[in-house]
């Protein structure tokens, strides 16, 4: 390990893409650290620690709306932006036809459109939000002006945000967007490990203990899902140029468990979030049938049973529709067919990718059960050893994020290093 890292700042464009990548990195740090004026902290917290919605919505900008910070949305807008024209994909022909079959040029049009989505969520997003903080008296009436100002400066937050993690994509080493939500979560992890040592309780010793072990079994198994795939054989056929002969070698296409990553998961957030959103923004209208209505519907949301049910199936629904559009066995079965390889016992062309499709299917009820089992598990797990400080840590998206992100970047790396230094490996 200590020779690769070594490696690793021996190459110039290597050194040069992570310190890059670094230094995005702790802007976007910086950035979160700004708040927006006329905020009272302490009722802040106190709205966040008693509200389990926005408490999720909390972890998933890495802490920055707990602390009203100039981006506190995120990268939200921008996720939610992404999601909306690739449900949009199901229904028109032609944005999937940008999506899947235009190369490289479509896929930069489709994140076009996703980037000019962005700013109309923001402003939507960030007016919301400020209702909802007015409404609970943590931020003063805002003038107008003032309240065109605040959400002038949230909008420009989560567009630097988004052209931020453009930049690590486009020049540095991984997903840039993943990298950012990444380092939004693990920047909280010294004051989790604070607030924990100074709230020790020791006749609490065995519910910690437990909490440790399920910690590392829960790791354990989320390492050992994104890393699982399933390998089915390919032969291919003997072919003839010329004087020589060509194929007759056997491979296998690799299928993954969970070929959807944290996708469904964050997918999943951004629609449990967006009724209990709507109905906070309306539980204060001078409506009264309007108000009780949002009331109860926020009450709804706020159960945590109904919650932990809709959460998971929304998360085993999203895996399945995610797979679908990302994942065409038709396409996989004719690049096979052209070729030349087939799987030995089953017909090249259709039944070929119905093959496929039945085994992907399969595979993918695993990874969607996994992941929406992961998903709820933080909510379980507070329940039964009352440890709420390292909740993040065990289970949900910010787990699957943090794994995912840092197996992603280390394979990433390590292409880099075998591109440049193939034969001492």
């Amino acid at each position: 390990m200590f020779q690769k890292i070594t490696r690793i700042f021996h190459i110039k464009d290597l050194r040069s893409k992570i310190l890059f990548v670094l230094i995005i990195l702790a802007a976007s740090r910086l950035i979160a650290a700004i708040p927006i004026p006329g905020i009272d902290l302490s009722k802040l917290q106190a709205f966040f620690s008693s509200n389990q919605l926005f408490g999720m919505m909390n972890v998933f900008t890495g802490g920055t709306m707990s602390r009203m910070s100039i981006a506190m949305l995120g990268l939200g807008p921008y996720i939610t932006a992404t999601i909306i024209l690739q449900l949009l994909t199901m229904i028109s022909p032609r944005l999937k036809e940008i999506y899947q079959e235009a190369g490289e040029q479509g896929r930069e049009r489709f994140n076009q459109y996703a980037r000019i989505a962005t700013i109309p969520l923001a402003m939507i997003q960030g007016f919301s939000f400020l209702k909802i903080l007015r409404g609970q008296g943590i931020i003063p009436v805002l003038s107008p002006i003032e309240t065109i100002g605040n959400i002038i400066i949230i909008t420009a937050g989560a567009v630097l945000l988004m052209w931020l993690g453009e930049l690590i994509t486009q020049k540095g080493i991984g997903n840039g967007v993943s990298l950012l939500i990444f380092a939004g979560i693990v920047d909280r992890i010294p004051s989790q490990i604070g607030q924990t040592i100074s709230t020790w309780d020791p006749t609490k010793i065995l519910s910690y203990v437990i909490f440790i072990a399920t910690a590392l079994v829960v790791i354990s198994a989320v390492v050992f899902i994104t890393e699982g795939q399933k390998n089915i054989p390919i032969s291919y056929a003997k072919r003839i140029r010329g004087h020589k002969m060509y194929g007759g070698a056997s491979t296998f296409l690799p299928l993954r468990i969970n070929q959807a990553g944290v996708i469904p998961i964050i997918f999943a957030i951004s629609i449990m979030l967006m009724p209990g959103l709507v109905a906070t923004f309306f539980s204060h209208s001078t409506i009264p049938v309007l108000a009780s209505f949002a009331t109860k519907l926020n009450s709804i949301f706020q159960n945590q049973i109904f919650y932990i049910i809709v959460y998971f199936v929304l998360v085993v629904a999203f895996t399945y529709f995610y797979t679908a559009v990302t994942f065409d066995p038709k396409n996989v079965s004719e690049n096979l067919q052209k070729s030349g390889g087939f799987i030995p016992g089953i017909r090249p062309g259709q039944n070929t990718s119905q093959y496929i499709s039945y085994i992907i299917n399969r595979i993918t009820l695993i990874g969607a059960v996994f992941l929406g089992f992961i998903a709820v598990l933080p909510m379980i797990v507070q329940k039964l050893t009352g440890v709420v400080s390292f909740e993040f840590l065990i289970g949900g998206t910010a787990l699957l994020i943090v794994v995912s992100v840092v197996l992603e970047t280390i394979k990433q790396i390590n292409a880099q290093l075998v591109m440049r230094d193939y034969e001492s490996f």
